[in-house]
């Protein structure tokens, strides 16, 4: 029986989408963050001494990071099903791109959009001006900008091909699924509307309902 530890307002629920499009049977044990940190739990340390979500436990098996969790999913489970096959050259390179480039391009940028957010408001209120100030900097000369040329990028390939390479969902789609569903929350998305549109197929997807309701709609931290 595969476990999935699962964090509240995490990363998890993408793996939840695969595991309902593969069928596989599977349990959640719950986390909750600290009130106060937002950290997680000491107990999911015990699971991985980062104590980070999502991870599984599959037997003997501990799997953690997003990506590496889908890997292992698809190559031991998959039959072929949510990857491209190899067949297609353009295909399989542009789905390893997409499937890393969600964690490792995207994500840190909305990381550190969601801890300028919160500067100001954890300050103390003598510093609050200041780092209100540093936030605004920031996020006008840095992160917004950063961030809009991506989801220009993003939303110029979903306009050409509707979804991230592969058949649907394929594990690039669950992959970029959560930042694109992170960025629908927090903004407007009038700009970049093939982005909009991706993210309506995803909830509208019959696994990705059952997820919902299984373990919870997916919420964002500042959202």
């Amino acid at each position: 029986m595969i476990h999935v530890h699962h964090l509240e307002q995490s990363r998890s629920h993408r793996i939840l989408w695969l595991l309902e499009t593969l069928g596989l049977d599977y349990e959640i044990r719950v986390y909750q963050r600290d009130a106060s940190s937002q950290l997680a739990p000491e107990a999911l340390k015990k699971v991985h001494p980062l104590g980070k979500s999502p991870v599984i436990t599959d037997g003997e098996f501990t799997v953690a990071e997003s990506g590496a969790i889908i890997d292992y999913l698809l190559q031991r489970y998959g039959e072929g099903r949510c990857q491209p096959d190899g067949s297609d050259l353009n295909a399989w390179v542009d789905y390893r791109y997409w499937l890393h480039y969600a964690e490792g391009s995207l994500m840190p940028l909305l990381v550190m959009k969601l801890v300028f957010g919160q500067l100001p408001k954890r300050a103390p209120w003598l510093v609050k001006p200041i780092a209100k100030g540093i936030t605004q900097t920031v996020n006008s000369t840095f992160l917004y900008p950063q961030i809009n040329q991506h989801l220009r990028v993003i939303d110029d390939y979903l306009a050409a091909h509707g979804q991230f390479a592969g058949p649907w969902p394929s594990g690039a789609d669950v992959q970029m699924g959560f930042p694109l569903q992170a960025v629908a929350a927090t903004q407007s998305m009038t700009e970049y509307p093939a982005i909009a549109r991706f993210v309506e197929r995803v909830e509208a997807d019959p696994a990705w309902q059952r997820v919902v309701e299984r373990a919870g709609p997916l919420t964002m931290p500042g959202a």
